[in-house]
């Protein structure tokens, strides 16, 4: 070998293992994310088949597919109450029919996003499979969108179906003719329609039986629809691909350039524009949730809804607890480690110390609360009850039910010193009493004084309010309203002005509660927000109704302020400075608030309509607004700031 040969050896040497370095550690980069779906090859029998009478379809791709949530986005169109196995083996998807085909239907099997890759789960979208057992293939087609009908949001993901018998029973006894899903716009497409009039609903199909049952959220269209194709002709733009040089980059640009416009006759499957609005009945399942008992004193009942009428409740004795068998008993929330039965004295003279208890309730009636009075029934960890209420049948209807349940109170894990620490202490504590007072007390507001425990007596001489007037507080006129039953709330009324300061003083045992406790005497001091620190906002109609109700809402499209529309406008005053927007609704039965729809009475939700721009309210000012809410389609009238973030009523 030369000299030569040799140094020209050792240079490439020297070059690989520099290129070997300046690579150590890099690895494979993977190259781009793969985004262009599987490609279907071949498809046995075809797309469109005539006389179909196989079990099975089979449908082959280019690639390795997997199937995604088979249940939610595989639709077989009539729907059938056993649905085909649908499986995924390499590059092959299979639907195997597991019942009978009609004889003369056309069927479609719409893959939604189901059908991806393997590696970058890609999806195949809008890839629609249809086959007909008879002479033709129904070609009719209806589209529309579904929207939430008390916020106008689009209703994602909702079974849309059809029904040819126009009777009102068949939506609840037989499934639909021809179904399809929203997409997550809302938007729909119903493919493969026979001619002839059918309606056309939404459901919430929770069941999967294809048919409305009671509870499930649903919309209906008011009229008969008949769906229909016409030949329309359109401008249509032919574009030319140009290239370029990009003069700092020097990169290679393509861009598009109109090259024609040419009129063409294209098909219009109508309707295409149909609306549905989709609502929650107010038809709710009343059942016993359970009950709790954080401490010795009081109980607490929770049901699922609502009560028309307060539950029968009676304490059992200690011979009708002795007598029951435990296994038999209806508890809904007796915890798995409960305390045994209390062993109590048998009492010939003994007395239902809940006709003794305090019930209380929440504003919607479904928490309901008993204070203890008796001392036995305070004393007992376990209290077993008899309870009489109403629960729903699988019809709705409501029916008388009996239980047992048992309400426990369970010590909290502490030592025996701590557990008498804490029992001494509840003996000597005072009542403390809360307030809503701050130094930025809302004009609108009203003074609230809080209580732990219901209020046995109320001495208002020792409650005083006093206005600073200069350096000197003032004695002011003041009236006591019972905020509730039980008095636990105190409404304090008086004539506050704006930006005034206030000293609100209590004075020790001014309350009594129910357990004999007294508060310790106590200040509290507030001021007045001024009137330059809000906003006023006037909105006129400009279409006047007088059954509408106008809200303000906030960024999350929930209400702050409503009132009924007036004809010389609706004024919203102390309004925080801030974005608003505006909604209004028509209050047809004149209840004051808003009423969803009723499948079996065939009313619709009362219409909703926003106003779309965002309102940006300043301190210190009055604005104004024309609502016009006929100017726009009720349905392009949310502001998409606000699309997505309702939330239900």
């Amino acid at each position: 070998m030369s000299i030569r040969s040799i140094i020209l050896y050792i240079f490439a040497i020297i070059v690989l293992a520099c290129s070997a370095c300046a690579n150590r550690g890099s690895g494979p980069q993977g190259g781009p994310r793969d985004t262009i779906p599987p490609a279907i090859v071949k498809e046995n029998p075809l797309n469109g088949t005539l006389h179909f009478a196989a079990k099975r379809i089979e449908i082959q791709f280019d690639e390795y597919i997997q199937l995604d949530d088979i249940q939610k986005n595989v639709l077989i169109s009539p729907p059938q109450q056993t649905p085909p196995e649908v499986k995924a083996i390499g590059k092959t998807l299979s639907v195997a029919f597991q019942e009978e085909l009609l004889d003369s239907t056309t069927y479609t099997i719409d893959f939604g996003a189901a059908i991806c890759d393997y590696n970058e789960k890609t999806p195949l979208l809008d890839y629609v499979f249809s086959f007909s057992t008879g002479d033709v293939i129904d070609s009719l087609a209806i589209s529309g969108r579904v929207y939430n009908a008390q916020n106008l949001n689009p209703m994602p993901d909702v079974l849309i179906g059809i029904h040819g018998n126009l009777s009102d029973t068949a939506l609840n006894t037989m499934p639909f003719a021809r179904i399809t899903r929203a997409d997550a716009e809302g938007n729909f497409t119903i493919h493969n329609i026979r001619g002839g009039s059918y309606r056309l609903y939404a459901l919430n199909d929770i069941s999967r039986d294809y048919m409305y049952q009671p509870g499930e959220a649903l919309a209906f269209g008011d009229s008969v629809i008949t769906p229909y194709w016409e030949r329309r002709e359109v401008q249509d733009t032919i574009w030319r691909d140009t290239l370029g040089i990009d003069r700092e980059t020097r990169d290679t640009l393509f861009t598009q350039q109109i090259d024609t416009i040419q009129t063409v006759t294209r098909t219009f499957f109508l309707p295409d524009s149909l609306v549905l609005w989709y609502f929650e009945e107010d038809k709710q399942r009343h059942y016993f949730k359970g009950v709790y008992r954080e401490e010795q004193h009081a109980f607490t009942l929770m049901f699922a809804t609502a009560q028309d009428s307060m539950p029968i409740i009676r304490s059992l004795s200690p011979q009708e607890r002795s007598m029951m068998d435990r296994d038999t008993m209806a508890i809904d929330s007796l915890p798995t480690d409960s305390v045994p039965v209390d062993s109590l004295m048998m009492d010939t003279a003994w007395v239902d110390w809940m006709d003794y208890a305090l019930l209380q309730t929440n504003a919607t009636y479904d928490t309901i609360t008993y204070w203890l009075t008796d001392s036995l029934a305070i004393a007992q960890d376990s209290i077993y009850l008899e309870m009489t209420y109403l629960i729903s049948d699988s019809l709705y209807n409501l029916v008388p039910q009996t239980d047992t349940i048992l309400a426990v109170y369970r010590r909290p894990r502490m030592s025996e010193k701590a557990w008498e620490s804490q029992q001494r202490q509840k003996r000597e504590r005072k009542l403390e009493l809360k307030t809503n007072t701050s130094s930025k007390f809302e004009i609108y507001d009203t003074i609230r004084l809080y209580s732990p425990f219901p209020i046995d007596s109320v001495r208002a001489e020792k409650i005083r309010l006093t206005h600073k007037v200069d350096t000197i507080y003032q004695s002011m006129k003041i009236q006591l309203q019972p905020h509730d039953s039980l008095r636990q709330t105190m409404l304090l009324i008086a004539s506050l002005e704006p930006a005034e300061s206030y000293r609100l003083t209590i004075d020790s045992a001014a309350f009594v509660d129910i357990y004999g406790k007294c508060n310790d005497s106590t200040d509290y001091s507030l001021k007045l927000k001024s009137l330059d620190e809000y906003s006023s906002l006037l909105v006129k109609m400009a279409h006047y109704d007088s059954r509408a109700r106008i809200q303000v809402l906030n960024e999350k499209d929930e209400v702050v302020r409503e009132l009924p529309a007036l004809e010389e406008g609706t004024k919203f005053e102390y309004l925080t400075p801030t974005t608003y927007y505006l909604r209004l609704y028509i209050d047809y039965n004149d209840d004051k608030q808003w009423t969803t729809g009723d499948w079996l009475k065939k009313r619709q939700p009362e219409p909703v309509y926003y106003f779309p721009s965002k309102l940006k309210l300043r301190a210190n000012w009055d604005f104004e607004e024309n609502f016009d809410h006929l100017a726009i389609p009720q349905v392009d009238s949310k502001p998409k700031a606000l699309l997505g973030k309702s939330k239900k009523k």
